[in-house]
This record gives structure tokens, C-alpha cells and sequence, in this order.
């Protein structure tokens, strides 16, 4: 058995943790009152800042010059440094924090309660790129849409996407605030405009780019998966009323940019690791992908395992101290597409990609209502609406309502690990 599999760590709440024990260790941007950011590791409960642990000289060689480059309060010049560098990092971790450690006097002075830090963006993001890889989210938009054609032609042959907005980026815990725009009543022949009425959620894994290409230069199927630094949650908030109206013919433009939510922690591709499997098999009678989207190793290895969930707290919930309810459970094993297959495809036209470029994978749906990933498949369109344990009802998000997306990687032998919450609470439009 693998020795990480079963390592402790000295950090005693990181045993067990139902997210960060010592086999994760995710990155992020995190600042304490009144300091700069910089970049620490979730370790349990609490946060190691890998600035204070540089300047006690437990750093050297590449594990030095990996933690020398997230400073500035971002991670691009780590992301370029690709995986090496992630290794070097990760590996003299796991003997920093492992329980037979010798440093666990200074490394004490440099671990912080999670609770008393803020999380921000882990980088500067210069592009957002949102994909359509749930093929269930697909189809059941389509059926709402198209009943007799759900699927357009081009879906099984080419991953779909569009360019978001990367300035309303913002980390979790960020007020989602109402938007405006123009939408099309029932029954009216011109539009109105006010605040949007069927306000959503989108359940995705959010994608970072680690390495990039040169212009006009396409990263290879059989190499994609090397550019790839890490994954978080991703919850693409969505004005269905508005999206209804400008989407044709260019697709989704203010329904989508008004806001979108990470979760904080750079879950590695290290870390992941353990978690890879199979592509799932494409139903008999779809078309197998052109070649420039075809790699055996990564049909055979290039899906990751993650079971993925949305609960909804609302207002009275809070109010008569409730717990969140769930709306959903579903997995990443519902992407049609691989990773590798979506940086090797944005890529293929000589598209550069730059570290901290950032992908959404698109709503990931499973197959029945306990596991859509938006309201406007568990509601047909608004058309059922979900009873809470509250006595409430919902077609769509109320103002005071907050969203929590998690996620976690379970496997028999190997400890499971989790990506930190993804939280958004709705508040009145201006």
C-alpha cells in the first residue's frame, strides 16, 4: 500500500478530516487582519502560511523556488512552473507535516486558525472559459427547449463552450447580488426590464490551467493532462429569464457574467491522483472522438471520482436554526468530455492558454432529480417546485437564500479528501 495513503500528521484535527487532511493539501490566497495576502496549505482546521515556513529556511531547491514564486498573493507564477514544481512542494510537505516531523516548533508558529483568515481568489484569472460537459444537463435543457431534439448534432463531436467574464470572479462566501436585465414575459411581445425572477445555480468542477501554450501552438491529447494544476467547485450563477431572451443567437452574455463562485482551495493534480479513473463508456451509437480528441491512456485514466453536492439554507431556515437541506448529489464521472480533451480542444486552433486561465466544466447532472444540477431541471423549468423541510417551496432562488457546494473523492484504501465549501447567499437586486 501506498505510505501516503495511510500517513499522519502531527496536526491532530487534520487526522480524518472530512477535507484537508495530510493526503491534500490544497493551495490558496489567504490574508489575516491587517497583513498581505500570501499563499498558505489547508492542513485539518487550520492554515499553514508557506511564507512564515520560507523564511524559517525549511524550503530548499525546488520546493524553495515553488513557494518564492506564490508570492504576491496569487499562484500564476507557481501554476507556470508546472507539475515538478507542484511535486517538490507537495513532497517536502507531507515530511513538514507528516506526525514523525523535526519541525514542529517552528512549523506551530506558522499554522493559523482557518477561522480567523480570509480566503481570496488563488489567482488572477485573465480568462474564464465556461464548457457544456454534463451531457444529463444538456439533454435536460434540451427536452425543456427541443422535446423531440434535446441533443444539437454538434454535441458528441465537439466539447461546447463560451468566454465568461473573469472580472466577477469572486471566492466563496461573496453576496450574489440580484441582477437586472431585459426579459421577455409570457405572453408579451417586447420586453421589460427589472429584476430577474428565476434566479439559478449551476452545479460545476471549476478547471485551472497550469502551464500554457504559445500562440498558434496546440497542446497535444497525449499531453493535455500536464497543463493541468488543479480543480475547485464552480457555481455559474444563472438568470434563467434573461438567458431565455439574449441567448440566441450567441448564447449566454448578461444571464452568466453577474457573478460566478469558487471555492478557495487548489485541489492538485497530485493530490487527485489516487482518484483517476476510466472514461466512462459513450453509448452505443455515438461517434468516437476525431482523433486530435483521442488518447488511449486518457480514456483509460483521465475521469477523476467525485461525488459532488448542492444544499440550500434559506431565510426561515437560518432563522429557526435548521440545517441545509439537499437538493442534490451527483459525480464527475457525468462529464462527457474529459480535462485533457478540454484544454487539448481550446487549444487546437493555436488558442493560448496562460497559467491561472480558468475552466468550468459546465452543469454536471446525473441521470435523476436527486442529482440535477440546477433548479431549472429539478423544476422543470419552474414548473414543480421543490418542498423543503422548512414547509417552503422553491421554482427558484429567493433573496436570502445561500447555495453550498461541496465535494469530496472517496475510494477504498485511501483517505478521502475534500475541496472546501463553495457558499453564495442571495441578496435584493439594487
Amino acid at each position: 500500500m501506498n505510505q501516503t495513503a495511510i500517513a499522519r500528521s502531527w496536526v491532530e484535527h487534520a487526522n480524518g478530516h472530512s477535507d484537508f487532511p495530510l493526503q491534500n493539501l490544497p493551495l490558496g490566497i489567504f490574508s489575516r487582519p491587517g497583513e498581505a495576502l500570501r499563499c498558505g496549505v489547508a492542513i485539518g482546521d487550520a492554515i499553514l502560511d508557506l511564507e512564515a515556513v520560507l523564511a524559517a529556511g525549511l524550503f530548499a531547491g525546488q520546493a524553495k523556488a515553488a513557494v518564492e514564486a506564490t508570492r504576491g498573493g496569487a499562484l500564476n507564477a507557481f501554476f507556470a512552473l508546472g507539475r515538478a514544481a507542484r511535486v517538490a512542494l507537495r513532497e517536502r510537505l507531507l515530511v513538514l507535516l507528516g506526525e514523525h516531523s523535526e519541525h514542529q516548533a517552528e512549523l506551530k508558529a506558522a499554522l493559523y486558525p482557518a477561522s480567523e483568515c480570509q480566503l481570496h481568489l488563488p489567482a488572477k484569472v485573465g480568462d474564464y472559459t465556461d464548457f457544456y460537459v454534463g451531457i444529463q444537463h444538456a439533454t435536460n435543457v434540451g427536452k425543456l427547449f427541443r422535446p423531440d431534439n434535446p441533443l444539437l448534432p454538434n454535441y458528441k463531436y465537439v466539447p461546447i463552450g463560451y468566454h465568461g467574464r473573469a472580472s466577477t470572479l469572486r471566492p466563496s462566501g461573496a453576496e450574489v447580488r440580484r441582477p437586472k436585465g431585459q426579459t421577455l414575459p409570457p405572453g408579451h411581445t417586447e420586453p421589460s426590464f427589472g429584476p430577474c425572477a428565476r434566479l439559478d445555480y449551476e452545479l460545476e468542477l471549476g478547471i485551472w490551467i497550469g502551464q500554457g501554450n504559445d500562440i498558434g501552438q496546440a497542446i497535444p491529447i497525449a499531453e493535455a493532462d500536464q497543463h493541468l494544476a488543479g480543480l475547485c467547485l464552480l457555481n455559474d450563477w444563472s438568470a434563467r429569464d434573461i438567458q431565455a431572451w439574449e441567448y440566441q443567437p450567441l448564447g449566454p452574455f448578461l444571464s452568466k457574467s453577474f457573478i460566478t463562485t469558487l471555492s478557495p482551495w487548489v485541489v492538485t493534480a497530485e493530490a487527485l491522483e489516487p482518484f483517476r479513473c476510466a472514461q466512462p463508456a459513450r453509448p452505443q451509437g455515438d461517434p468516437q472522438p476525431l482523433p486530435y480528441l483521442l488518447d488511449e491512456r486518457d480514456q483509460a485514466n483521465g475521469a477523476f471520482d467525485i461525488e459532488l453536492e448542492v444544499l440550500l439554507l434559506t431565510e426561515r431556515m437560518r432563522e429557526q436554526g435548521m440545517p441545509a437541506q439537499r437538493l442534490a448529489l451527483s459525480n464527475t464521472l457525468n462529464m462527457y468530455w474529459t480535462v485533457a480533451q478540454l484544454i487539448a480542444h481550446h487549444s487546437v486552433n493555436g488558442c493560448q492558454l496562460q497559467p491561472g486561465d480558468l475552466f468550468g466544466s459546465g452543469t454536471l447532472s446525473g441521470a435523476s432529480p436527486d442529482s440535477y444540477g440546477s433548479l431549472l431541471e429539478t423544476t422543470v423549468g419552474g414548473k414543480q417546485p421543490v418542498e423543503l423541510a422548512s414547509g417552503e417551496s422553491r421554482k427558484f432562488l429567493e433573496d436570502g437564500d445561500e447555495i453550498i457546494l461541496r465535494a469530496r473523492c472517496k475510494r477504498d484504501g485511501v483517505a478521502s479528501i475534500g475541496f472546501g465549501e463553495c457558499r453564495g447567499r442571495v441578496i435584493a437586486a439594487n
